[in-house]
């Protein structure tokens, strides 16, 4: 397996996360007060919150479970406050620059006694946890997405399907049993035909999650014709093997590169991630995975990275269905998923062709979300046309 793409995205994240860091840290230590002890209690409550999240990564097999998941819970909810003091550091530094360049502000505020520093670093302080918890109360409140989409094939039974999908659970030390009843209940209220699981259900190695027997709560899921999953990038990350043999324990059929026919009404094509390219492996094209299929039923296609979706509509596919986007999880990321992706977050349809990217049910790194909320999508299909 090629591991050289993961270790790369390895090096480039910690490097950004040093590097934001220190300028967080060193802007933060020169609006407190010179001489003072709080710049001490400051130092030393960065150095804890910073090193919490790759400690707890870098030591889970080797200290006690419990010290560990403390760790990388603390360690997750500040990277949400990272992200935004970041960018309240870099607010206040281009307000200061612009200051220097046209002097708006009073000249007492650069006074030696003034406390205009402070000031400013608890407004800053304030704001951050004001906009972070705000992030955690909107990823922990699920919604529901309905949509109703016309297909123009006849039925080959019952004129209605109903689909629940979800993708980016993310099940692991931070979104495990509470979260996962919470999504199981949501999606069999729902009362599907059939429940897609879009990729990254997992998001680490799943031997803690058998420690917490997740798979009972996995096989819990309800429908009419089965449970239907593909592999995501994390799957890969976590271990594609052990990843697989987990979900089939749970009763959850998955297909990687194959096509299934379900309750001889629809096709459901499943597409191996992208990712496989990087684990020396070679996914099979989409005009491969349709040779053989029958046009007049419909055909839904799952791939878990929206990347060229011309192909699904210039090889018939009636409706795609994918995530990992996160619609950039926390704004203004979204600002970058959205030029990077075709369709970031959302429904779209192209010809005959409909596609929905959904912006995931769980969370990765940070358990914040904010300018997107998480989702279960259900989407009635009417097939409308004679046999």
């Amino acid at each position: 397996m090629k591991y050289s793409g993961f270790y790369m995205f390895l090096i480039i994240v910690l490097t950004l996360y040093t590097l934001i860091n220190l300028y967080v840290v060193r802007r933060g230590w020169q609006a407190l007060p010179s001489g003072s002890g709080m710049r001490g209690i400051f130092l030393i409550l960065m150095l804890l919150l910073i090193l919490a999240y790759p400690l707890g990564r870098f030591l889970e097999r080797a200290l006690d479970y419990r010290i560990s998941e403390m760790l990388i819970k603390v360690g997750s909810y500040y990277l949400g406050v990272m992200v935004y003091a970041f960018f309240s550091v870099l607010i206040i530094d281009i307000v200061r620059l612009a200051n220097s360049i046209f002097h708006f502000f009073p000249t007492t505020w650069r006074l030696p006694d003034s406390q205009t520093g402070l000031i400013i670093f608890g407004g800053a302080v304030c704001l951050v946890f004001f906009v972070t918890f705000s992030g955690i109360l909107n990823a922990r409140y699920l919604r529901t997405r309905n949509l109703q989409l016309n297909i123009e094939k006849a039925a080959h039974s019952p004129d209605r399907l109903r689909i629940v999908m979800v993708s980016d659970i993310h099940l692991g030390t931070i979104i495990h049993n509470s979260r996962l009843q919470r999504i199981v209940e949501r999606i069999n209220g729902q009362k599907p035909d059939v429940i897609l699981l879009v990729g990254d259900v997992f998001d680490e190695d799943v031997t803690s999650l058998m420690e917490q027997n997740i798979a009972q709560l996995l096989k819990r899921f309800k429908s009419r014709h089965g449970v239907f999953a593909i592999p995501g990038n994390h799957e890969y990350y976590s271990g594609i093997d052990s990843a697989i043999s987990y979900l089939k324990q749970s009763n959850i059929t998955v297909l990687r590169d194959s096509v299934a026919k379900v309750a001889n009404s629809f096709y459901l094509v499943g597409r191996d991630d992208r990712t496989l390219n990087q684990f020396g492996g070679k996914r099979r094209s989409l005009a491969e995975l349709l040779q053989g299929v029958d046009r007049t039923y419909p055909i839904i296609l799952m791939d878990h990275q929206p990347f060229h979706l011309e192909e699904a509509e210039k090889y018939g596919v009636d409706l795609q269905l994918s995530g990992h986007t996160h619609h950039g999880q926390l704004f203004p990321f979204n600002l970058i998923t959205n030029r990077v992706y075709e369709l970031s977050w959302g429904y779209e349809q192209r010809g005959k062709t409909h596609y929905y990217v959904s912006c995931g049910v769980g969370t990765w790194g940070p358990p914040v979300r904010l300018g997107n909320v998480p989702e279960v999508v259900t989407i009635d299909l009417h097939l409308q046309g004679s046999n």
